[in-house]
């Protein structure tokens, strides 16, 4: 992950995006943390480029997957 701050940056405008298209509620305001832990993620990369940031994009990814079972159900 040589790029890993336009990784994580891309991430967190797609985040934004969907949080922006979603009804108000509680499945909004996780979309929208989940958000700032990319964009945070983006921050902290472009300063310090390394692997650690895999963790946490995991589980902002894992807990994005559930915002979007929440929706659907």
């Amino acid at each position: 992950m040589s790029d890993s701050h336009h990784y994580f940056l891309a991430h967190a405008r797609e985040a934004i995006g969907r949080a922006r298209r979603m009804p108000p509620g509680r499945v909004k305001m996780k979309q929208r943390t989940v958000a700032r832990v990319y964009h945070l993620l983006a921050k902290e990369a472009a300063y310090v480029p390394n692997h650690h940031h895999v963790d946490d994009f995991r589980r902002a990814r894992e807990l994005e997957k559930s915002n979007r079972k929440e929706l659907s159900n």
